[in-house]
């Protein structure tokens, strides 16, 4: 080892970037609350929802400049990539990529949603995805097809064509694009 340089074991490393995505969670369980408190329901949730757009914009130019989205370990247990598993994302190559071939397992965020039994609350995060792949490209949508925090056994995506809707919505920041990711609605019991 070089002097100087301390090496972390994986396992290690991997234990304190699942502390930062529990810290990522309750910030944002915590101004989630708070907005629906001093907001009601219906204006609160329509509140996170556009800022959920505004980060996932975020997330998305920091994307299109190259930058790394998520770590590549320790934010959920496992990852299911054509049938095979790993814990580190950069075991399988980006080229290609298929989401219809990949599952998350064990979202540490899903788990403190659950913990604290906000999931609808909590389902309110994952609409980063579809925000921030729309940043990139206007024209196609990340979404779920199976949501771990909204009851499922783990996350399932698919990348679909935006419609000219979804993209005045998004451009415009309108809470009513929260429809484009139709599995994080469907699970909102109180949506109706």
């Amino acid at each position: 080892m070089e002097a100087g340089k301390k090496k972390v074991p994986l396992e290690e490393a991997m234990e304190q970037v699942s502390t930062v995505g529990i810290r990522l969670a309750l910030m944002h369980l915590a101004y989630a609350r708070t907005i629906v408190e001093e907001h009601g329901r219906e204006k609160g949730r329509d509140l996170i929802v556009k800022a959920m757009m505004a980060y996932g914009k975020m997330v998305g130019e920091r994307n299109k400049s190259g930058r790394q989205d998520l770590p590549w370990y320790g934010f959920h247990d496992k990852y299911v990539y054509k049938n095979n598993t790993y814990e580190d994302t950069r075991e399988e190559s980006a080229d290609d990529f298929n989401y219809d071939l990949f599952r998350v397992y064990g979202c540490i965020l899903a788990k403190i949603f659950q913990e604290y039994d906000e999931p609808e609350l909590g389902a309110l995060y994952c609409y980063v995805d579809p925000a921030k792949s729309m940043a990139v490209n206007p024209e196609c949508k990340l979404i779920h097809t199976a949501c771990e925090v909204c009851g499922d056994e783990f996350c399932a995506f698919d990348s679909v064509p935006t419609t000219e809707q979804e993209r005045i919505d998004f451009k415009n920041q309108d809470p009513s694009w929260k429809s484009t990711d139709p599995i994080l609605l469907g699970k909102d019991k109180n949506q109706e």
